[in-house]
């Protein structure tokens, strides 16, 4: 019966220990989560240039819109009547203008005139001569005045036809509609303190993540970047780092780093989560996390040597995949135990 016992004691602990691996040395390149936010590539709250009530809401949430398109219609018949003013006015300093030409036209044909008689001897008294020509600087001067009434004049038009036209309030670029604050009939100011929509350009999305101080080394512009996100558990996405802050929050010691993203199933306002890479010039060893057994007193791995078993304490280091880094006295290309356990005793043999 003891015997039958011991068989039993002895056969998984064989067959334990015949699953044998080597230590490996490889670049102890790595990479680490990092929780980052996804954002979209542009984003504006689109608010009233002009007072006015909401005339119509061409668009609501989940709109696509295009740049330029009509978005809210509103209505301010107080701009509508200033700028007939303007325009009213515009055409009387036109009539006016009109007129000084030709009293100046008129003035400096008489002055040529008695100018071209003068040369008779006699013919022109020389205080009709000297009248003629104040006549003819009078007209010119009145023409200045016209004139530059007739520009004043128009730059009002314009800036009211101007101010009129922000009563249409349109998309300043592609993107969706996410939200919507007004509806026809409101009363809305031009001080952005109630906005009319929410326009994100969300097909093409900024994935910002907050890199550690420490690990700022590892940034390199192009360099692609894995992550995923809850929404879609099992499924990586891809992204290349195409902006970098080049400066460190003082608050968070990180540094922003952007990458761009265009994949339809992503959202602004998701948080993935990113596999940051960090880049390791230096060699380390390497073996599978099983063979590292971790106990109150020391952590250690199970090296076969000469057919038995031989505690090896060593330190574990950082974790690539399903391999874990380790420093100790132990070489590459040495054989340990796959799956080690500390029910394998220091000395025990090794089939």
């Amino acid at each position: 019966m003891f015997s039958l016992k011991l068989a039993c004691f002895l056969l998984p602990l064989t067959a334990m220990a015949q699953n044998l691996v080597k230590v490996e040395s490889h670049s102890a390149s790595r990479t680490i989560p990092l929780t980052a936010e996804l954002m979209p590539y542009l984003q504006t709250d689109i608010e009233a240039r002009v007072p006015g009530y909401v005339e119509k809401v061409l668009v609501d949430r989940g709109s696509v819109v295009h740049r330029g398109q009509l978005l809210v219609q509103l209505s301010a018949p107080e701009m509508r009547a200033e700028s007939d003013a303007s325009e009213s006015t515009l055409h009387q300093a036109e009539a006016d203008q009109s007129h000084a030409e030709a009293q100046a036209a008129a003035a400096a044909s008489t002055y040529a005139r008695l100018q071209e008689a003068a040369k008779t001897p006699g013919a022109v008294a020389g205080n009709e001569l000297v009248l003629a020509e104040k006549q003819k600087d009078a007209a010119d001067s009145m023409l200045q005045s016209r004139t530059a009434a007739v520009r004043a004049a128009r730059a009002k038009t314009q800036a009211t036809g101007e101010m009129e036209s922000y009563l249409r309030v349109t998309a300043p670029f592609d993107g969706t509609i996410t939200d919507r604050f007004v509806h026809p009939g409101m009363m809305v100011d031009a001080t952005g303190r109630t906005p009319l929509l929410k326009l994100q350009q969300i097909t093409h999305l900024r994935l910002v993540v907050p890199v550690p101080e420490s690990y700022v080394g590892s940034i390199a512009k192009g360099k692609p970047v894995t992550f995923r996100v809850p929404a879609h558990p099992g499924k990586t996405y891809t992204g290349k780092i195409a902006r970098i802050s080049n400066a460190l929050d003082q608050q968070s010691r990180t540094m922003m780093v952007e990458l761009d993203v265009t994949d339809p199933a992503l959202a602004p306002g998701m948080y993935p989560t990113v596999d940051w890479p960090i880049d390791s010039n230096d060699a380390a060893l390497f073996v599978p996390a099983t063979s590292v057994v971790t106990t109150t007193e020391r952590t250690f791995v199970i090296e076969a040597l000469n057919g038995r078993a031989h505690w090896v304490d060593v330190r574990k280091g950082p974790t690539t995949g399903d391999q874990v880094a380790i420093t100790g006295p132990i070489k590459a290309g040495q054989i340990v135990v796959k799956r080690a356990t500390d029910e394998i005793r220091d000395g025990a043999p090794l089939r």
